[in-house]
């Protein structure tokens, strides 16, 4: 629990992968943590995830290499750091004529292997799926296609070891804690704090305040006083994905990209032995 009268430099709302990823990187470089979370770690969407680590492949269409750059690097970084979480996936791209040329995918693969500065993973090629094991779980059309890698995370559970890793670090780790309510005070920021378990309520204080808790993100803006209406910032817009759990299909352990008329991507993935 808080020490009574103790400021920290940092207070995060949030135990998903944000949120612990924020109170890991500030603990590490000195800073007092304390973060916060209602549930349990990873209780939300960082459980429930894709499970990629990935570049962002289709970023290339739109001109963002900087952003797939930088996601590569840290792809590459994260298997360096937890190579036993974070393994090489590989990626099947069937190719269909009437969305993109050849050349023109070929060329995105040769920009993101650059990008990627790879050292653990191989890098993309042309496949023949028709005579390729690849190809076995696929419709016959599809006689060519092309094979690069990203890689598969267990997603929860780098949640718990970054977590773990500030707590080594001295961040204070509550869950089944929420924030229902925080405002400025003298300085500083004020937290309300109640402990799920007990319904007892306690205070915090902070010098800097991180709200990263994803769905919940604006139920938590929402409970905080900045003390100025401009201060609130631009609401933010939440996506979603679905996904589908079947029998494993044809004993494939690569993942497959499939794009439908209205170019919506699928991604057919290998989950644990699904």
């Amino acid at each position: 629990m808080p020490e009574d009268g103790k400021i920290h430099d940092l207070a995060v709302v949030g135990g998903g992968i944000n949120g612990v990823g924020s109170a890991r990187d500030a603990a590490g470089r000195g800073l007092s943590v304390l973060l916060v979370e209602a549930g349990d770690l990873a209780g939300g969407t960082s459980s429930a995830s894709s499970k990629l680590i990935h570049g962002g492949l289709r970023y290339l269409e739109h001109g963002q290499f900087r952003l797939v750059r930088d996601a590569l690097r840290e792809r590459e970084v994260l298997m360096a750091c937890a190579p036993h979480l974070v393994k090489p996936l590989q990626f099947v791209l069937p190719h269909v004529p009437a969305m993109r040329p050849r050349p023109l995918i070929r060329l995105g693969l040769f920009l993101y292997d650059r990008l990627a500065r790879r050292r653990a993973i191989p890098g993309s090629a042309g496949v023949d799926l028709s005579s390729s094991p690849l190809g076995a779980p696929l419709r016959r059309e599809y006689s060519r296609g092309f094979s690069y890698w990203d890689c598969w995370v267990d997603d929860a559970r780098l949640v718990v070891v970054n977590a773990r890793a500030a707590a080594e670090r001295s961040a204070e780790i509550l869950t089944r804690t929420s924030c229902v309510a925080a405002d400025r005070l003298e300085g500083h920021w004020r937290l309300r704090l109640r402990d799920e378990a007990t319904g007892e309520t306690l205070e915090a204080r902070a010098r800097a305040l991180v709200n990263a808790a994803g769905p919940w993100v604006a139920r938590v803006a929402d409970s905080i006083d900045t003390g100025s209406a401009a201060a609130a910032g631009p609401r933010l817009r939440l996506v979603k994905g679905s996904h589908i759990v079947v029998p494993r299909i044809a004993g494939a352990a690569a993942a497959y990209i499939l794009q439908n008329d209205d170019r919506r991507v699928v991604f057919v993935l290998p989950s644990e032995d699904r």
